[in-house]
C-alpha cells in the first residue's frame, strides 16, 4: 500500500550534524525544517545528549530535532531521549526493519548507495528512507562524498524519499532538477570544519533549493 503518493509541493531542507547553538539559531531563521544531532561517538560531529538537549529547548516552534544513531542499541537510543526532545530518530547502521518499527518516534532509515541492490534493501523498511553515498567500511555518512544518481531513475517507495551525500551549493541544483525530493540533508556541504557551519553557504544553499523546488512544481 502506498502511503505517500503525491508529490511534495516543496522539497524540505535538514541541516545535519549541528554542534552549536547559534548554527542552530541561523538554520532555522534562513528556513530549515530540520536540524540534526549526531549521536554517533566516532563521528567528528558528535555532540553529547545534554548539550543537543539545551539547544534543541531553544529552537523555535516548527523546527524539528533529529537523532542521528549508528548501530545503536534500544538502551543507547533511550538514554538519549531521557534526555532530548527529539521528534525524529534517524538511523544510519544496519538496523533491521523491525528494530525501526519498534521505535517510539517517527524513523527515518538511511540506506548507503553504491548500487541497485541498496536500493533493494531500501523496499524492506516501511517507513520515510533516506539514501546516501556509501562511505568506507566503518564510516557512517558525513563523508561529502555523492552517488550516482542515475541508479534512481526508477526507483520509488511507498514513503518519503530523501536525499544525502555530498550535497552543497553547487550540486544542490542538480540534485533538484534529476527527481523530485521530499527532503535533502545536507550536513558537510555548508561547513567551515566537521559541525562548524557557516552561514552565508547555508543561505545559498537554501535558497537555491527554494529556487529548484518552484522548478519542479511548475514543470
Amino acid at each position: 500500500m502506498t502511503y505517500f503518493s503525491q508529490p511534495s509541493l516543496r522539497t524540505r531542507i535538514k541541516i545535519c550534524g549541528i554542534t552549536r547553538l547559534e548554527d542552530a539559531l541561523t538554520a532555522s531563521s534562513l528556513g530549515v525544517d530540520a536540524v540534526g544531532f549526531v549521536f554517533y561517538k566516532n563521528s567528528p560531529r558528535y555532540i553529547e545528549p545534554m548539550k543537543a538537549a539545551a539547544i534543541i529547548r531553544k529552537l523555535p516552534p516548527f523546527v524539528s530535532a533529529v537523532g542521528l544513531f549508528v548501530n545503536p542499541s534500544q538502551q543507547e537510543i533511550d538514554d538519549v531521549l531521557s534526555y532530548c526532545p527529539l521528534g525524529v530518530i534517524q538511523l544510519h547502521g544496519h538496523e533491521s526493519p523491525e528494530f525501526c518499527q519498534a521505535q517510539s518516534r517517527r524513523v527515518i532509515k538511511a540506506i548507503a548507495v553504491h548500487s541497485l541492490d541498496d536500493l533493494t534493501r531500501a523496499k524492506q523498511y516501511d517507513c520515510p528512507v533516506l539514501l546516501d553515498a556509501k562511505a568506507p567500511k566503518g564510516v557512517f555518512g558525513g563523508t561529502g562524498h555523492s552517488f550516482d544518481w542515475s541508479l534512481l531513475s526508477n526507483f520509488t517507495h511507498d514513503y518519503p524519499l530523501m536525499l544525502a551525500g555530498g550535497l552543497n551549493i553547487d550540486n544542490i541544483e542538480a540534485a533538484l532538477s534529476h527527481r523530485q525530493w521530499f527532503a535533502l540533508d545536507v550536513s558537510s556541504g555548508v561547513e567551515i570544519s566537521p559541525g562548524i557551519k557557516n552561514q552565508a553557504k547555508m543561505k545559498t544553499l537554501i535558497e537555491r533549493v527554494n529556487t529548484g523546488s518552484i522548478k519542479v512544481e511548475e514543470a
